[in-house]
């Protein structure tokens, strides 16, 4: 039987409820269910309850800018696959692992038009999931766009292996040079002391292979400062196929401030029993759902 004052399944007021969600949008499971004198069973349940009701208001809107991220769930290989309105800035889709796969499940969550509204996709390099947007996204290599964070950490993992490789061969010659350097090679030049700065610049304008991989880093991640196409292309040719970020201005930053309220949740629980527990927290916190129980409407 239906009560006005409570939903179906629910041990608690419809009240109590809106207030234990209110409590669990700044605190923990444990903390809430600490002040509230409920078992962790008890007030995860509430916070579930909140999700599906949410999940299932959620309207068919149309998203045209989204992100595609990863987060990991515990240390080693064990991911989730989330992706983000990066103009609300809310989670759409959380799913395990990162293989494509995990991506192509969100696409059949949407509608066609949904499907053919989106104009560009931020993500990381990930072969999987740059397969499950060209799979399902008409004029995917239009939208896609290389994540300016993630491609200055992949530019500067390549340069400190070249700097590996070159400082072995240059010690084993009695050449110390490339020693101590790695940070200097990843740092700005502008932030570093005046002594530092001039030390740097006698290396970065040498002939070390270390330099010239420095040289192409930092003239890659100039291209993010280009507003037309023709002459980025012209100056840039090498890194012509990360210049499509020129035609969608936008970046996977919203994903990376997401990733950081999500970090915070995992921390303040001390870790979830399961993965589904923890996709419940990530849409609770970062879903932008209407969670409050029926009867308080």
């Amino acid at each position: 039987m239906k009560m006005a004052w409570a939903e179906p399944s629910s041990r608690f007021t419809a009240l109590f409820e809106l207030l234990a969600i209110e409590w669990l949008k700044a605190a923990s499971q444990k903390a809430v269910a600490g002040l509230l004198k409920l078992s962790w069973d008890e007030i995860h349940g509430i916070l579930e309850r909140a999700v599906k009701r949410g999940l299932e208001r959620r309207q068919a809107e149309l998203v045209s800018q989204i992100g595609v991220d990863e987060k990991a769930f515990r240390k080693g290989h064990s991911y989730l696959t989330l992706v983000n309105d990066l103009i609300r800035g809310h989670v759409l889709y959380v799913a395990e692992d990162r293989k494509q796969s995990s991506l192509d499940g969100f696409w059949e969550t949407l509608t066609a038009e949904q499907i053919g509204g989106i104009g560009a996709v931020a993500m990381d390099m990930w072969d999987p999931y740059i397969a499950s947007v060209r799979e399902h996204v008409p004029e995917a290599d239009s939208k896609i766009v290389f994540d300016k964070f993630h491609v200055a950490q992949h530019l500067g993992d390549a340069v400190d292996r070249v700097r590996r490789k070159e400082n072995k061969t240059l010690k084993a010659a009695g050449d110390n040079r490339l020693a101590g350097t790695r940070y200097d090679w990843l740092r700005n030049p502008a932030a570093m002391e005046p002594k530092d700065r001039k030390e740097f610049a006698e290396l970065r304008t040498s002939e070390l292979k270390t330099a010239r991989a420095w040289a192409l880093k930092e003239t890659a991640m100039a291209l993010y400062s280009y507003v037309y196409e023709r002459p980025a292309r012209k100056h840039f040719r090498w890194w012509h196929n990360w210049a499509v970020y020129l035609r969608h201005r936008i970046t996977n930053a919203t994903s990376e401030s997401i990733n950081a309220k999500i970090q915070w949740v995992k921390y303040t629980a001390r870790g979830f029993r399961n993965k589904q527990n923890f996709v419940h927290a990530i849409y609770f916190h970062c879903g932008g759902l209407d969670l409050a129980p029926e009867a308080t409407k």
